[in-house]
């Protein structure tokens, strides 16, 4: 089975079942009597976060953001996990489908820690790491953005592969923002738990800094994908303006030489002994003008 006890002690047990299978989900009704709608929802892969209270059962269900290399970042759990939580009297539950760092990182404190152990305590600390996941994603992206942004206006890159990655770090900018900014139930729910205010505060305040960041973040690459299109379109522009200037120059002599090609029987310039020379002249005389001409204007 995938249930194991992590941390037991006179007030206190945790349990953490990894990947359950109907056998363990049926244990799980039967021995500690929850609901089995709730134990349904941490199946869900895309379940949104979210708090329930039945009896004296409360069910939080978290996403902690994880690392993916997915070319396609459609919904949140592509960038997410689910965490579920149980809280009962004695017993705290977590549950959840693949290997979570929060509960991993936190079971290592565990043996170093020197504060009373309880259900609620744990439930703590585990929401407090999966807000410090999003966190840790943040300033990775922040990074990320610098090195993009370095790219565009000091080593003047303008390949289509920028744009790709700039959208990357947007989508993923935009997703953990949506998902954040409903996960404030589950956060606000902690005012339910046996647990000081000002460890309730800490929670939230966390929880609000996180938003906050992903929020700019989710600007900055919006703004630097227009500054990066802009760039590209001036790039175009110029480009555009330099066969314009082209064009503008050998339009008249072009014009001259399609005269002087038409195949009529007689064309009195024909004969004449420098008539050549004379047309080169010209022609040359019109590049000149329109150069001179283009200077006055500064165009």
């Amino acid at each position: 089975m995938a249930i194991q006890t992590l941390f037991k002690n006179e007030i206190c047990e945790w349990i953490d079942v990894e990947t359950p299978d109907t056998a363990d989900i049926q244990h799980l009704i039967e021995k500690y009597a929850i609901n089995k709608l709730l134990l349904d929802d941490t199946m869900e892969p895309n379940h949104l976060p979210k708090f329930e209270e039945q009896g004296n059962v409360k069910f939080f269900l978290t996403r902690e953001y994880t690392e993916t290399d997915r070319h396609n970042l459609n919904t949140i759990s592509d960038i997410s996990t689910k965490l579920s939580v149980f809280i009962l009297k004695d017993v705290i539950i977590t549950i959840h489908r693949i290997k979570n760092n929060s509960i991993y990182e936190y079971k290592r404190e565990l043996s170093k820690t020197k504060e009373q152990i309880t259900p609620d305590r744990i439930a703590l600390n585990l929401a407090l790491k999966v807000i410090k996941s999003y966190d840790d994603e943040n300033k990775k992206l922040l990074d990320k953005m610098d090195r993009l942004e370095n790219e565009i206006f000091l080593k003047n890159t303008r390949s289509s592969h920028m744009i790709r990655r700039l959208y990357k770090v947007k989508r993923k900018a935009a997703l953990s923002s949506r998902l954040l900014n409903i996960s404030g139930e589950w956060v606000r729910n902690f005012t339910t738990l046996n647990l000081a205010e000002s460890e309730i505060t800490d929670l939230v305040d966390s929880y609000k800094d996180v938003i906050a960041d992903f929020e700019h973040l989710n600007s900055q690459a919006a703004n630097l994908i227009a500054m990066f299109l802009a760039f590209s379109d001036q790039k175009a522009n110029q480009v555009m303006k330099l066969l314009a200037i082209y064009s503008v120059y050998f339009l008249p002599i072009t014009f001259l030489a399609g005269v002087y090609g038409m195949n009529f029987g007689y064309m009195p310039e024909l004969t004449q002994k420098y008539g050549y020379f004379i047309i080169l002249g010209v022609m040359t005389l019109i590049v000149i003008s329109t150069f001179i001409y283009f200077k006055r204007k500064k165009w």
